[in-house]
């Protein structure tokens, strides 16, 4: 059988068989083969093939790369609490994105009140071409205030809340802001094929439960998180005004 996403990405990449083969070191009868699909490369020519077409060689030969693998090597790291998060972090990702940055929490306050560089940066990164997603609770529906009744902090996060939509109301137009009404189970942080995912733990502060570091390598953490966000964006209401 064809191995049709071989063949797409080097039409993309601009490779023929013959330039391919011989940037990868093999013969063009073994690319001929691959395409077929009659042989799959050695890890060593998979890895040099996927890197010369900037694709995970998972895609490219999914039934030789071992998955439960892959999904592990996605977590980078564990905090315990996210407070133990390297400070600098958070904006080195966000200034090294290229494509998507996307937010997804009831407030987030964090960012903006601990970081003086947090807002112009996403205000730069959205000039530049980088699209950036803004998921905040809304103040009009029933999750705030469970989450609230559930902290017992006494109208603590509708008040992080407004805080948090007074300092990112200014980048309305520049960025995408939408309103959610939906459970928090995690706050989830991409940058690109970076991701921070905060843990909610029932009764404890988000800055008091552990934050995991996820990097994009085709496996299931990342693209789990991702379609978490995506489902809140589909049911978000945009900011108005």
């Amino acid at each position: 059988m064809t191995n049709e996403r071989l063949r797409r990405s080097m039409l993309r990449a601009g490779l023929d068989i013959s330039t391919l083969a011989e940037t990868a070191g093999v013969s063009a009868k073994s690319v001929e083969r691959w395409l077929r699909g009659e042989v799959t490369p050695y890890p060593r020519t998979r890895y040099r093939v996927a890197a010369v077409l900037q694709e995970d060689e998972s895609y490219l030969w999914p039934a030789a790369v071992d998955g439960a693998a892959l999904t592990g090597a996605e977590l980078v790291n564990a905090y315990p609490r996210r407070s133990e998060v390297p400070r600098d972090l958070w904006t080195e990702l966000l200034r090294q994105s290229k494509r998507d940055v996307d937010y997804l929490a009831f407030a987030g306050l964090f960012l903006a009140e601990e970081h003086p560089d947090w807002i112009p940066l996403l205000r730069q990164r959205a000039a530049e071409g980088v699209r950036v997603r803004l998921l905040l609770g809304d103040p009009d529906g029933a999750q705030l205030a469970a989450r609230d009744g559930e902290e017992s902090i006494g109208g603590g996060v509708a008040g992080r809340v407004a805080s948090v939509l007074a300092a990112y109301r200014p980048l309305a137009g520049a960025v995408l802001i939408r309103l959610h009404d939906t459970p928090l189970y995690n706050s989830i942080y991409r940058f690109d094929d970076e991701m921070l995912v905060n843990t909610h733990v029932y009764g404890i502060l988000a800055a008091h439960t552990p934050t995991l570091r996820f990097r994009r390598v085709d496996g299931a953490y990342f693209s789990t998180y991702r379609e978490s966000f995506e489902r809140v964006w589909a049911s978000a209401r945009a900011l108005e005004g």
